[in-house]
């Protein structure tokens, strides 16, 4: 646990007592604060006090005695309007902060040459891996490596910062609108493309929030940022020269170059085509964050390379999962969105899609450039039917269950005796029928064992 100072003896309200709601009361305790916590959950708040917590209702708390609000990142801070427990803070003159921002504060306190150092990723797409890839390279290297934030365990439970250590924090964009003096070493924008727009009051505020990763940028620190959207070229041109741009397509406006299995660096060229768990565009670009965040740290390019080529894969994304005959399934359960979902059919030339869940707006109208890739599609969930309208005459049909589409997909690939793959790439949320991407992923795995097949790996 990173205790938080700087709240010695006084009142600190603490809303949503979710992984990083609960973490942030321990880490705050640990530093001498005197956390008040609420949740609207009652299992929640008998938690808290078995803990020992004081759990209060801020609902009649007096809030003029409360020195913080340490918000729940999926308890919104504007739109679409802010939560109530904000009125109570902004009206008593009380300051609105979240877990990332009581991170940076409990590094900030510590003597400059005691500091460890902090990778920070965010983007729409793209953050986890690239973040459990960074996290994975300087582990290979030797450093004292902790890997957490959105991914994993919550910033505050990851181990006491030591000067030697390394944090690889994956934050959201819903975390940096509640900081205000996160200052990473390594600051990386993977890519912005519309989502979680109700929560930001639409693409400027979601851009600004993103934004925010880089606003106290130190004179060292290396900013990193994709630029094969307009959006994230924006934040570029925002930056100027502090800004190292990674492209995929355009060699005229990045430093970094990533294309399958090679990245262009400074005109050293990186070959990292053996490295099986890093297929496609996409992962191209993920590469080479992860090489240019590993060279800002100091670490050697041979080194380096070797720890993407050993990179074994995350867990429910582009992650093969089995082997029955000649068919492979691959879990992308990760993909809740069109956008994740075209990085992972971009990968395969040919493919068996399992698609659907709880439909995101647009739903999957942008992917029909890539339907003719698609050998047939086999639809569950909520999104069943406007997928299929979508699709129009691309094969498909509409399965319902993970269980059904799973069999249905692999029948239909095997049928045709050549090297097929099926893909679990949902371009959906997973919440009509399972609790998290995590759950669905899981159950796609569970059904493809289910056939007979046998376990696959990257490695």
């Amino acid at each position: 646990m990173i205790p938080v100072p700087g709240f010695e003896g006084r009142r600190v309200a603490v809303f949503g007592l979710g992984r990083s709601g609960i973490t942030a009361a321990r880490a705050l305790k640990a530093g001498g604060a005197l956390p008040v916590l609420w949740d609207d959950s009652v299992s929640s708040r008998m938690q808290a006090e078995a803990e020992g917590f004081v759990v209060e209702d801020l609902t009649v708390a007096d809030w003029s005695g409360f020195a913080a609000l340490v918000l729940s990142p999926g308890a919104p801070l504007t739109h679409p309007k802010p939560h109530w427990t904000v009125g109570k803070a902004r009206a008593a003159g009380v300051e609105v902060i979240g877990d990332i921002e009581l991170f940076a504060r409990a590094l900030a306190s510590l003597p400059r040459d005691e500091q460890p150092r902090v990778v920070a990723i965010t983007g729409t797409n793209g953050k986890s891996t690239t973040t459990a890839l960074i996290g994975w390279v300087l582990k290979q290297a030797g450093l004292t490596v902790h890997v957490g934030g959105n991914i994993g365990i919550g910033v505050l439970a990851l181990p006491a910062p030591t000067a030697d250590a390394v944090y690889v924090v994956e934050v959201s964009s819903y975390q940096l609108d509640l900081t205000t003096s996160f200052a990473p070493d390594v600051a990386i924008l993977t890519n912005i493309t519309p989502d979680h727009l109700d929560r930001h009051g639409g693409m400027e505020g979601y851009v600004a929030a993103k934004a925010r990763l880089f606003q106290n940028l130190r004179p060292w620190a290396t900013a990193l940022v994709g630029v094969d959207e307009g959006a994230g070229m924006g934040v570029a041109e925002t930056l100027g020269a502090r800004a190292r741009m990674v492209s995929t397509a355009d060699p005229s406006s990045a430093q970094i170059l990533a294309s399958p299995g090679r990245l262009s660096v400074d005109g050293e060229v990186v070959d990292f085509t053996r490295a099986r768990s890093l297929p496609g565009r996409h992962n191209a670009q993920n590469a080479a964050f992860a090489y240019a965040a590993a060279r800002a740290l100091g670490v050697a390019h041979d080194t380096a390379v070797k720890g993407l080529l050993s990179f074994p894969g995350l867990a429910h994304r582009m992650e093969p999962v089995g082997r029955l005959g000649r068919v492979r399934f691959v879990n992308d359960s990760k993909a809740t969105n069109a956008d994740a979902a075209r990085q992972a059919l971009s990968s395969y030339d040919r493919v068996f899609w399992i698609a659907g869940g709880r439909a995101k707006a647009g739903g999957i109208d942008d992917l029909s450039d890539l339907f003719p890739r698609v050998t047939e599609a086999f639809l569950i969930g909520e999104a069943a039917g406007p997928f299929a309208a979508a699709l129009g005459d691309t094969p498909h049909r509409i399965s319902g269950d993970m269980a059904v589409a799973v069999r249905a997909a692999y029948e239909a690939a095997a049928a045709t005796g050549r090297e097929e793959v099926v893909l679990l790439s949902p371009a959906a949320a997973s919440f009509d029928q399972y609790p998290d991407f995590e759950a669905r992923g899981e159950a796609f795995r569970a059904a493809v064992l289910a056939l007979g097949a046998e376990p696959e790996t990257a490695a």
